[in-house]
């Protein structure tokens, strides 16, 4: 940064020692932005992954429920069948 021929005085050493860590400073912000990046790609994974399980998850368990969901009128139907069929035999 200095132009030759000139003696560097204690500004000029300042300002290249505060440029220094300019650019270090951004080295290592760009070093954190990569790596927010990459959590980032590794968190949607995981997002799309635990969206397929509660899809299934939730289909399992919707199947389960429509099996223990009688009709009431379906039952009252099959329970007054079993009460015809005792009574017959009786």
């Amino acid at each position: 940064m200095q132009s030759s021929g000139q003696v560097p005085t204690g500004a000029t050493q300042a300002k290249e020692r505060l440029y220094t860590q300019l650019a270090g400073s951004f080295g290592r912000m760009n070093r954190a932005l990569v790596q927010t990046s990459n959590l980032c790609e590794l968190l949607q994974t995981d997002l799309d992954a635990m969206r397929t399980f509660v899809g299934l998850d939730a289909a399992m368990l919707m199947t389960v429920a429509a099996s223990l969901n009688v009709d009431p009128e379906e039952e009252y139907t099959e329970h007054t069948s079993v009460e015809q069929s005792i009574d017959k035999k009786t």
